[in-house]
């Protein structure tokens, strides 16, 4: 974790992406904040207190609860631990013999009003999995909210509260004018402290920390902790530049490395999560690969700058269209490519269904192709994995939708004829570890490939006695267990 390499950045990133302020249980949430930017000219000789007395009261603390499973009982615990917790007790454990109790898990973040009719802005992970949500504001009013809509790819989340009279509300900022060295502010609710307001600088632009296809985060040294997710970062005119969301961190606390979303990505992702509680993004069906100096050179082209399409899916909008793998995207309606990311944002900006011109190098010369963009394979209303046509059934087993891996299937989760299993269309809420459009081809070792034989693995798991049974699941190229309870509390 102290490894200073992008590797290791990473790792850490991805540690306290999910790491948040866990008052209660095993419900964690990661937190992270991050600074906006102001020009140093603008800086008030008095300082920020003018300023934060003008903002505050858009910030609130957010709480969000989720009901754990079940206590662990008595018979499953190693030997030896029985008899310390039947005398000590322990969370969410008998204490001196009494019966076991479920709890409530309950995490802190931040987040703003954006719209002052009672819309609320955080992110993902500070409400992902809760049952319940609680929004405090400055003043002290605690009001339930509401999960209108969220995104996992950028991960924000859109609450609504009700209010008899309109509420304190922040404005967007353009961040493409955020300079480094600029001054900026971040408010939030680092530790459960609640209005706690931080200063520091821009300390870069860009940063891509491997949270996702969009990553363009803007880097501050302003202190931030666990907590201060989906708490903003201002200029000096009191504009949202940001929202803070990561931070790097190898000891859990602020090293004056955090990150923040640009608002020129978040203003369009919670006004379509506000009216529709959905994002709609744009997909090509291609697989990218970075350009080398190398890769440039054998493809006759001066700069390292594109986007190389590895492949090309068939059927998929690029296909139709006649992009080829090994054509090079240089722009996507004027405005230039320099590398992968900048397509995919590009791409997933629009919806689905609009014109997006390209300017594609191909066989040593530059040619224009308009691609017609559609929806991403696997997504349908709510951002949830649509039904394959065909008429192609599915069953529910232990909280999970399941269906047949047809070959609609294989072509909405870009999957090759040597992957078999069976694909999870929905999960109940209940349920940690997997997602929609996960494959799952084994259950206790025993491949499957319909959904009856996972029911059947199921109930042989539950007539041996187990709680759990063994499920192994396929999520992209990667494979993984999970443990899937036999029944749901």
């Amino acid at each position: 974790m102290t490894d200073r390499t992008i590797a290791g950045l990473r790792r850490s990133l991805a540690a306290a992406l999910l790491a948040g302020t866990a008052l209660v249980g095993g419900f964690t949430v990661n937190s992270a904040p991050a600074v906006a930017a102001i020009a140093p000219s603008a800086l008030p000789a008095s300082g920020f207190a003018d300023l934060v007395e003008q903002i505050s009261p858009a910030v609130v603390t957010i709480m969000a609860e989720k009901e754990e499973a079940e206590a662990v009982q008595m018979s499953e615990l190693p030997p030896g631990m029985e008899e310390f917790l039947r005398r000590f007790g322990g969370p969410g454990l008998p204490f001196r013999g009494g019966p076991a109790q479920p709890q409530k898990a309950r995490s802190l973040g931040s987040g703003f009003i954006f719209d002052a009719t009672g819309y609320v802005v955080t992110n993902r992970h500070v409400i992902d999995g809760a049952d319940a949500v609680t929004v405090t504001l400055q003043d002290g009013r605690e009001l339930k909210a509401t999960i209108v809509g969220d995104d996992d790819k950028t991960d924000l989340a859109v609450l609504k509260v009700e209010s008899d009279k309109p509420l304190p509300s922040l404005p967007f900022a353009d961040s493409d004018k955020v300079r480094v060295g600029d001054v900026v502010i971040a408010v939030g609710n680092p530790f459960g402290l609640g209005g706690t307001v931080t200063a520091g600088i821009v300390s870069a632009r860009g940063r891509a920390i491997g949270a996702g296809p969009y990553d363009d985060f803007i880097q501050v040294d302003a202190a931030i902790n666990r907590g201060n997710s989906g708490g903003p970062t201002f200029n000096a005119a009191g504009q949202v530049v940001g929202i803070n969301t990561a931070i790097f961190s190898p000891n859990g606390g602020s090293v004056g490395i955090g990150f923040a979303i640009p608002s020129n990505i978040v203003k369009p992702v919670v006004e379509q999560l506000k009216a529709g509680g959905k994002v709609d993004r744009g997909w090509l069906g291609v697989s990218l690969q970075p350009l080398t100096k190398e890769l440039a050179d054998s493809l006759g082209l001066k700069s390292e700058e594109g986007a190389l399409l590895a492949s090309v899916q068939p059927d998929s909008p690029a296909a139709k269209a006649g992009l080829k793998a090994g054509d090079v995207v240089l722009k996507t309606d004027g405005k230039p490519v320099k590398e992968t990311r900048d397509l995919a944002r590009a791409v997933g900006s629009v919806k689905p269904g609009t014109k997006v011109d390209l300017a594609v190098w191909r066989d040593g010369r530059e040619r224009d192709i308009a691609v017609t963009v559609a929806a991403p394979p696997g997504e349908g209303k709510g951002g949830r994995v649509a039904h394959a046509g065909g008429g192609n059934h599915s069953e529910e087993v232990s909280g999970l939708k399941l269906a047949a891996l047809d070959d609609a299937w294989r072509q909405r989760l870009n999957l090759d004829d040597a992957v078999n299993g069976v694909v999870v269309v929905d999960v109940d809420s209940r349920l940690d570890g997997v997602r929609r459009g996960d494959v799952i081809q084994s259950v206790n070792n025993e491949p499957v490939t319909r959904p009856a034989d996972v029911a059947k693995n199921i109930k042989a798991a539950e007539a041996a006695g187990r709680k759990n049974a063994l499920v192994q699941v396929r999520r992209g190229d990667a494979t993984a267990f999970i443990a899937v309870p036999v029944k749901l509390g």
